[in-house]
């Protein structure tokens, strides 16, 4: 097989073939590596390499709807024993840190057949919507590379939309797979609440608000992806019922005529891109073609109050990871990024009943939502504010930097919060994604589908979220959407296509 026939195919279509015996794992494994080699010094998607591993899987029989396909998993809470994970962190990455069993999305990506040979690059501890860390490096958009995939997973995101997999490995505890795929071209879906596994070390992480999946670039793969990793785990605290047929099976049947309300004004009333209006204007005809009703419609939800509990959750998260990084390596001040240190020294400073104030409005919002799905099927917003950001334009400004220094050396972060310099860095980094975070708190799974191009080539998704248990609702929605305006074949020119 070339790799010009590679490229054609999704996950689903290369597996086929390793079962019809037209190509075997070993040929797939190595077109995957020569592409990598070719893209990733521009790209930067890949940070670890599982070489000896990849190779004997690729010698052993195994089962699995996408037996023998090449696949990445993020360097993120996707676990593998004995391999690094670093977390993007320079500390982890220094410690050479591995641990000793695999996390359990990972158990059953394998199980699923793929053949993991490397491991993607994200933000220190997932924490951005772009993926530039120090300690790896910038990850760069295949579209263009002066542009950002997005984050956390923006190096899954880079390296599907580049043609090294079909699919890779993602999370999203605030919009980390909606986000990489709205800026790459690529379908996305975050599952709902405790739809796939989080465990054994991270069961239920961040109150349930972060889950795993995938990044693909055909529909089928993730349904089928998600009918291999979804069920129930030990020690989890609820088990969904679920679909009688499957996800996979749930596409076939294109969804009833569905009822849309859409939301094309940001949360945080910050004015959208010109091209996000675009985005939506786009997706609202295909919808209306297709025989849906869409219509302006929004929950009665507080956005900027919701960004604010949302975030108050994250610094008290990023506390916890420095904390266990600290008492795992031994690692120092400067082993974490200034904006890392900031997040961590405001989440200790956050007393518990401040927290559990954030963390009861949580469920005010699910009940805002409940009241709008009771009258639509789906929410419509664009997935992101503006397209994909240049590579840098998200950073902290060196000012605040000088700021935020001295404010670290006091004893508490009571300071930082009271200097109003934490709420501006939150209105500037959910900015560009102000959307997202609804879904994760509300615990409700949702999708960016890659329906509009900017005229200056880069892509732009647009996110539906729906009602407890919608999956195969989003998923039909998004067949039939991409039988409509198909994207599978829309690939960047680099490296050779």
């Amino acid at each position: 097989m070339k790799y010009s026939e590679y490229v054609q195919h999704d996950a689903l279509g290369l597996a086929r073939l390793v079962a019809e015996r037209q190509v075997d794992a070993a040929d797939l494994l190595q077109l995957a590596r020569e592409r990598l080699a070719n893209v990733n010094p521009q790209l930067n998607a890949v940070v670890h390499r599982m070489d000896t591993i990849a190779d004997a899987r690729a010698k052993e029989s195994v089962d699995g709807a996408f037996a023998g396909v090449p696949f990445l998993i993020k360097d993120l809470f996707q676990d593998y024993a004995g391999v690094p994970s670093s977390y993007g962190n320079a500390a982890l990455k220094r410690a050479d840190f591995a641990p000793q069993e695999h996390a359990e999305i990972t158990r059953r990506f394998m199980a699923s057949g793929v053949n993991i040979f490397a491991k993607t690059n994200t933000p220190e501890f997932g924490a951005k919507g772009v993926t530039e860390p120090e300690a790896f490096g910038i990850t760069r958009n295949p579209w263009n590379t002066g542009h950002t995939p997005g984050g956390s997973s923006g190096g899954s995101a880079a390296a599907v939309a580049a043609g090294i997999v079909p699919m890779a490995g993602a999370n999203d505890g605030g919009g980390s797979i909606r986000i990489p795929a709205a800026c790459c071209g690529l379908f996305g879906l975050k599952p709902g609440r405790a739809r796939v596994p989080g465990g054994p070390a991270r069961s239920d992480l961040m109150h349930g608000a972060a889950v795993d999946h995938v990044i693909t670039r055909s529909v089928r793969d993730s349904a089928a992806m998600l009918d291999a990793i979804a069920g129930y785990e030990k020690g989890a605290i609820v088990r969904l019922a679920e679909p009688e047929a499957g996800y996979l099976a749930a596409i076939e049947t294109a969804p009833k005529a569905l009822r849309i309300g859409v939301l094309d004004t940001s949360p945080l009333d910050i004015p959208l891109h010109e091209q996000a209006h675009a985005a939506i204007d786009t997706t609202t005809k295909l919808l209306e073609s297709l025989g849906h009703t869409v219509e302006r419609a929004a929950p009665a939800i507080d956005g900027l109050q919701l960004g604010r509990d949302f975030l108050s959750m994250w610094f008290v998260q990023m506390a916890i990871q420095v904390d266990d990084v600290r008492a795992r390596t031994g690692a120092k001040a400067d082993e974490f990024e200034l904006d890392t240190r900031a997040m961590a020294h405001v989440g200790r400073a956050f007393s518990a009943t401040e927290y559990m104030q954030a963390f009861e409005r949580w469920r005010g919002y699910r009940y805002a939502l409940a009241e709008f799905h009771a009258e639509y099927d789906l929410l419509l917003t664009p997935t992101l504010a503006n397209p994909p950001s240049c590579i840098g334009e998200s950073a902290t400004p060196r000012w605040q930097q000088m700021a935020l220094r001295p404010l670290l050396r006091l004893p508490t972060g009571r300071a930082l919060i009271r200097s109003g310099i934490v709420e501006q860095i939150a209105r500037e980094n959910l900015k560009h994604v102000p959307f997202t975070q609804l879904a994760n708190l509300t615990g409700v799974p949702a999708m960016s589908v890659p329906l509009h191009m900017t005229p200056d080539g880069l892509p732009l998704g647009s996110q539906f979220v729906g009602a407890p248990s919608s999956e195969s609702l989003l998923l039909r929605l998004a067949a039939q959407l991409e039988e409509a305006a198909p994207w599978f074949d829309r690939l960047p020119v680099i490296g050779g296509h």
